[in-house]
């Protein structure tokens, strides 16, 4: 299983089960793509693995995208561990979590 769902209130979570790889990247798309089409939400909020997501999957998320923003969906991506610069100035780097919302 590549996936997990739940329909919730018009909002459709979607969980990526694992880091997706060239292989299992296009299904994982489609499974996605086959759930908003049956389910029309008005809202996509898709969880990602823990760690930084590989590119395969930030591929299978940039098409998620897409195929919501030409149906007018909202859509949420949370779950990652994104690199941001220390707010003192100091070198390296903290890991902070967070979600962005587009439509």
């Amino acid at each position: 299983m590549l996936i997990s769902h739940t329909l919730d209130r018009g909002t459709l979570r979607v969980e990526f089960l694992q880091d997706l790889d060239i292989t299992n990247r296009a299904a994982a798309a489609l499974q996605v793509e086959a759930l908003v089409a049956a389910h029309r939400p008005d809202e996509v909020l898709l969880e990602l693995p823990p760690g930084e997501p590989g590119p395969a999957t930030l591929s299978a998320v940039a098409r998620a995208q897409r195929m919501c923003r030409s149906m007018n969906v909202a859509f949420t991506v949370t779950g990652t561990a994104v690199p941001v610069p220390e707010p003192s100035g100091e070198a390296g780097l903290r890991l902070e979590s967070g979600a962005r919302r587009r439509r």
